[in-house]
């Protein structure tokens, strides 16, 4: 498996926990070299996307922390703790999806690929510069400027594709 890809489909069982700590680990370390702070609603929407490498929408996760806080929750907040996220390369948004989905990465830039399976809704990332110089070099031919973007490529996981579902 390529070293920069992370497994996370039903046949891969690990332990949560860790990608959890492991993402914590990274936000605290990024927001201390920087001027931002990890709020603790920044961290647990961290914590809550991180739980699985499943993609989670925004909803979802306004209504678990509806359960989980005294003050309930409104939709812009918990939209500035995910654009928050984005900001600083600790979760990727799926436009495909319009959800969101933990950056097996944070700790270092990258151009992360996105696989995800049409079947179980995990999520592998994996390392794509490649793939971005030969989307820059085309922008260039054309004259268009990339100002961002996600790569997803939907198919079928190891897990889902050997079980035949």
């Amino acid at each position: 498996m390529n070293p920069g890809m992370r497994r996370g489909t039903v046949a891969t069982k690990h332990d949560h926990t860790s990608c959890v700590a492991e993402a914590v680990a990274a936000a605290e370390a990024l927001t201390a070299a920087s001027a931002v702070r990890l709020t603790p609603l920044r961290r647990r929407v961290l914590e809550l996307v991180c739980e699985s490498h499943r993609p989670v929408g925004a909803y979802d996760l306004l209504s678990r922390l509806g359960g989980e806080r005294k003050t309930k929750a409104a939709p812009p907040t918990v939209y500035r703790a995910l654009d928050f996220q984005i900001e600083q390369g600790l979760i990727h948004r799926i436009n495909s999806l319009n959800a969101y989905v933990a950056c097996f990465g944070p700790h270092r830039p990258h151009h992360a690929c996105l696989f995800i399976c049409e079947r179980c809704r995990t999520v592998a990332e994996s390392e794509a510069l490649a793939l971005r110089r030969a989307i820059d070099a085309q922008a260039a031919d054309r004259g268009f400027h990339v100002t961002g973007q996600t790569i997803e490529v939907t198919g079928l996981c190891r897990a889902c594709a050997v079980a035949g579902i």
